[in-house]
């Protein structure tokens, strides 16, 4: 991993394992019995990234006007929820904290970008995008296959992830209006943030998307037509591509 492309990591008590790579993650085959709590026990930690994130932003930018700073200390207590929700599933259905590495590459991404509408971008409109797409999928094959507790979870967090991804949205395009630059600060934040990204999941990380672009929520969360359509044509060919060379 190249360390310029990553900041300080967050604080982890000794419960946790830390690893940097996708590669050394607890990566089961579907269908493997201790699957399902893994992705639990992973999902608790990445949505500890988030909350992070958003915390973070709040106290290193405070000259923020003051509706974007409403909308990340609501963001902080949505992903606190959610951390929380996660923890008591994973230990209702037998798992413990810390029984599974966990990585922190989210958080180390934001820490390198040095402008609210880059963070956003990256964190917002990217990752809690794809989230939603996530989400969104997880509730519907979760719903079939009887666990309606998780799929419950599922449909509240892509609720909040909705709003997450249409405060990121607004703020954006009306911080675009008022300063043609804000266009450079975000083009940077976003190339930066997919090389970061190519580093943390090289070595198959990206050949593991099963789920396509939830078309209405993106539309919901202040998406255009036209960027969720190519979303959904960018999905698709990822998909399409990872098919053929699985066979």
């Amino acid at each position: 991993m190249t360390d310029l492309l990553f900041a300080e990591a967050p604080a982890r008590d000794d419960r946790f394992h830390v690893v940097e790579r996708w590669s050394e993650m607890v990566n089961l085959a579907d269908g493997h019995p201790e699957k399902p709590l893994e992705f639990l026990h992973r999902q608790m930690n990445e949505e500890t990234n988030v909350m992070e994130n958003a915390a973070r932003s709040l106290a290193q930018f405070p000259d923020a006007e003051w509706g974007i700073r409403m909308w990340l200390a609501r963001q902080c207590a949505d992903e606190a929820r959610h951390v929380e929700v996660y923890r008591r599933l994973l230990e209702r259905r037998g798992g413990r904290v810390g029984q599974y590495p966990v990585m922190n590459f989210q958080y180390r991404i934001l820490g390198t970008i040095d402008s609210l509408i880059g963070r956003l971008a990256v964190q917002n409109r990217t990752f809690e995008a794809d989230g939603l797409d996530a989400a969104v999928f997880g509730a519907g094959e979760a719903r079939a296959q009887g666990d309606d507790e998780l799929a419950d979870v599922y449909e509240a967090q892509s609720a909040d992830e909705v709003l997450h991804v249409r405060f990121a949205n607004e703020y954006i395009r009306r911080k675009i209006q008022e300063d043609g630059r804000n266009v450079l600060r975000m083009a940077t934040a976003l190339t930066y943030g997919s090389r970061a990204f190519q580093s943390v999941f090289a070595d198959g990380g990206t050949d593991v998307t099963k789920y396509g672009v939830a078309e209405r929520e993106r539309l919901e969360a202040g998406f255009a037509p036209d960027e969720v359509h190519v979303a959904v044509e960018q999905s698709e060919t990822r998909r399409r591509a990872l098919r053929e060379r699985q066979a």
